[in-house]
């Protein structure tokens, strides 16, 4: 399997004086993901947890939603002409019985961190597909400080981050600010993917008691995996987009973006923000 990171030789340059040394960068490797045998997805990732992030990849798509669901993954031997497996490609099998969506029999895609459908057709998509509803989930209630103090615990977790500088993360938090999980990746939607598909694996969703935390911005696209997860709550260190901000209004799902410090702002989902009295009439 591919490395996590690689040595690359660098010139570098500082205040004039120039030096010659390796540098540790993020790996950056195509998985291809197969459905049933079929091609459907090929996205620029980070090696490892290659499984977990097929799976969470089929989560949102519809495919998948209990541990039952799926049958096993496999990397595919022979993905190369000369018959080698380069661990870059990975066939999903779902469980007999199992409905797949015609969209994902028809999509072959390139993903990307712009990947998804758009406008309202999005929106009525998640909607009618999420089999984890956020309305049914239990209550789940935050103070703001406990979200403030999230961003630290995450960028402590980030051990490849410190070496590289160059990777995404997503974690999952549960209601007293425990972390639970944590994953990282050259592309943040490969992250989230990541952690849903482990806690997939693991018989773990719906998520209904968790907050998921990223550490870029909020897109449609993560609201939606989020919203697929049956994870309640969803926070970024950045700005969320609109259409995310959409997705959260229509779904229930609380949405928190430019979480620095001790400020946030509170997108969609008010109400599992535990605000004091005083300040919530301010």
């Amino acid at each position: 399997m591919g490395r996590v990171t690689e040595r690359r030789k660098v010139l570098r340059i500082r205040d004039g004086a120039v030096s010659s040394r390796p540098d540790t960068l993020v790996a950056e490797e195509p998985l291809e993901i197969r459905l049933n045998g079929r091609p459907l997805a090929v996205t620029m990732r980070t090696p490892g947890d290659d499984f977990a992030l097929a799976a969470g990849f089929l989560v949102s798509e519809g495919v998948l939603a209990t541990a039952s669901d799926l049958q096993n993954i496999v990397y595919c031997a022979g993905a190369t002409a000369d018959g080698s497996n380069t661990y870059n490609v990975v066939d999903v099998r779902t469980s007999p019985g199992v409905v797949i969506p015609d969209i994902t029999l028809e999509r072959n895609v390139y993903t990307t961190s712009s990947c998804g459908l758009c406008g309202k057709a999005s929106l009525d998509a998640v909607r009618t597909t999420a089999r984890h509803p956020i309305a049914d989930a239990p209550a789940l209630r935050v103070e703001p400080e406990l979200l403030a103090g999230l961003p630290d615990r995450l960028r402590a977790a980030q051990r490849v981050f410190d070496r590289t500088g160059g990777l995404h993360a997503a974690a999952l938090f549960d209601e007293d600010g425990e972390l639970l999980d944590v994953r990282e990746d050259v592309g943040r939607h490969n992250a989230v993917d990541k952690l849903v598909g482990r806690a997939l694996q693991s018989g773990d969703l719906p998520l209904s008691r968790t907050i998921l935390l990223v550490s870029g911005r909020a897109s449609f696209e993560l609201a939606q995996k989020a919203v697929m997860a049956g994870v309640p709550m969803l926070a970024a260190v950045s700005a969320p987009s609109s259409l995310a901000v959409d997705l959260a209004a229509e779904t229930g799902l609380t949405l928190v973006g430019f979480l620095r410090g001790g400020s946030m702002n509170v997108y969609a989902g008010e109400e599992r923000i535990a605000l004091r009295a005083a300040a919530a009439r301010g």
